[in-house]
């Protein structure tokens, strides 16, 4: 019988073909590795450091305005017995209901008002603009450039994350009807009510920013005559940024403070 003969060259073709498949572990190990650090730091670590700090903003507003710490929240759908309705002649008019101090702009990416959602146990900071970097990714909810202040005639419009750095605005979607929103700046607090929500709509939907919103691709969702709205915006489905959730309110009351 013939002895079978083992050539060199494929010991060595064996040899490399082995180095291969371990060296290609090792980098899937490793990749897999690096994509569940990222996603451990996305998901978790970023919520962690931005919830903090919204936290310290809000805590650093109520000092700067010496306020202290606030009274429990009013029960879902209704105002406080303290609050008291706008005046209807003052509806439509421009009559201006901000106490912004006579700023009709606050400074760009400072936090200057927080928001308050009793069903959703949300209280966060609102700051000027919705750059990532400056608002949104400090876990605070921004205010759109060229839309109304809280308190005044017209469309008071704010974005906020739905996933990570601290995503306030995740279960916005849970909102109902009759639900209030409140909004404290320095000399006053401004209480929205639910009336209207938008599931889904385009990115580009810019009609829901409008003075009178009423989305573009939508028309039967939103408004038709002036008024002083509120907008709630974030992205949807989550963990997209495909398309858009609205939610909206009309000022209810106003307490002077």
């Amino acid at each position: 019988m013939g002895v079978p003969v083992v050539r060199h060259g494929t010991r060595r073709r064996r040899a490399r073909w082995r180095r291969g498949l371990w060296t290609g572990g090792e980098l899937l190990v490793t990749v897999g590795l690096v994509l569940l650090l990222l996603v451990v730091h996305q998901m978790w670590w970023t919520n962690r450091e931005a919830r903090r700090g919204a936290e310290r903003k809000v805590e650093a507003l109520e000092r700067e305005w010496g306020t202290g710490a606030q009274p429990s929240p009013a029960p879902t759908g209704t105002a406080g017995a303290e609050e008291e309705a706008p005046a209807a002649s003052g509806a439509g008019t421009g009559r201006d209901r901000s106490g912004n101090g006579g700023r009709t702009t606050p400074s760009w990416s400072r936090a200057y008002a927080i928001l308050t959602v009793p069903r959703l146990g949300l209280r966060v900071p609102v700051a000027q603009g919705v750059g990532k970097q400056d608002v949104l990714n400090k876990g605070y909810v921004g205010h759109y450039p060229g839309t109304q202040q809280p308190g005044q005639a017209g469309n008071f419009a704010l974005a906020g994350h739905r996933n990570t750095h601290g995503e306030p605005f995740r279960y916005i979607n849970r909102l109902r009807d009759g639900d209030t929103v409140r909004v404290e700046t320095r000399t006053a607090v401004f209480t929205y009510t639910v009336d209207q929500s938008l599931a889904r709509t385009s990115a580009r939907d810019s009609g829901v920013l409008r003075r009178v919103p009423r989305s573009t691709v939508h028309p039967s969702y939103g408004y038709t005559v002036p008024g002083y709205y509120l907008t709630l915006t974030t992205c949807t489905p989550e963990y997209t940024s495909r398309y858009r959730l609205v939610v909206w309110g009309k000022l209810a009351a106003v307490r002077p403070k």
